[in-house]
Order: C-alpha cells, then sequence, then structure tokens
C-alpha cells in the first residue's frame, strides 16, 4: 500500500525515480538492477529531460560567454573614448583660456584680424560648396 502512494507520488513529479532491488529479486541485466514494473520508462524519461536541460545549459553557458566577450570589448571602446574626451577637453580649456587672454587685452587690430580670416574661410568653404 505505502509503495503505490510512492509511485503514485513519483508520477506527479516530472523526474522520477526507481527503487532498486536487491540481487536476486527479478532485476534484470537490461535495466540495470531496476524492477520489470515499468520504472525503466521513468529512467528514459529522465535520462531525455536531463540531456535536455544539459544542452539548455551549455547554451547558456556560451551566450553568458559571449556576453562576456562583449562586454569587454565595449568597456575598452569606452576607455578609449574616455581618454579621447579628455584629451579633447584638455585642448578646448587651452584654446579658451589664449581666447579669453586676447579678449582681456586692447588688441583689437588682432581681433579684428581674426573676425575677417574666419569671414574669409567661411566665404570660400561657401564657394566650394556652391561649384560642386
Amino acid at each position: 500500500m505505502a509503495r503505490e502512494t510512492a509511485v503514485g507520488k513519483l508520477s506527479s513529479h516530472r523526474l522520477h525515480t526507481a527503487p532498486k532491488t536487491e540481487p536476486g529479486e527479478g532485476a534484470t541485466g537490461s535495466n540495470y538492477g531496476y524492477t520489470n514494473s515499468g520504472y525503466s520508462v521513468y529512467e528514459e524519461e529522465n535520462e531525455k529531460l536531463t540531456e535536455s536541460l544539459r544542452s539548455k545549459v551549455t547554451a547558456i553557458k556560451s551566450l553568458s560567454i559571449e556576453i562576456g566577450a562583449e562586454v569587454k570589448q565595449q568597456n575598452k571602446i569606452l576607455s578609449e573614448m574616455d581618454n579621447d574626451f579628455d584629451s579633447t577637453s584638455g585642448f578646448l580649456g587651452a584654446t579658451m583660456g589664449r581666447l579669453k587672454i586676447l579678449s582681456r587685452g586692447s588688441q583689437t587690430k588682432l581681433l579684428c584680424y581674426m573676425m575677417l580670416f574666419s569671414l574669409f574661410v567661411f566665404f570660400v568653404i561657401y564657394w566650394i560648396i556652391k561649384l560642386r
């Protein structure tokens, strides 16, 4: 009776285990010591589910390795961009400092030349674009 309730409980689970029999209690060599009462079906199902689970774990493992490699590559790119931005901000800071010094002085003649040069450059660029 207790064995029947155990069988009922086992059939309600996805993975089943079958009790082993003692040597000489009806065990055959083809089902590795399990009784011939249908437990080998559960073992086959367990093997199929185990193999399915193993393949899914392998797929997830390879995916996580690929994600890790991508993260390392992205971190490297971000580090390079950070270095580039640092050097650019230093360059822009130095340029702004020079412009402040230039604007404080009474060098209006130099400022006028700079404005005329900028206007000339923009006009040349406009002319080149217009000819295309």
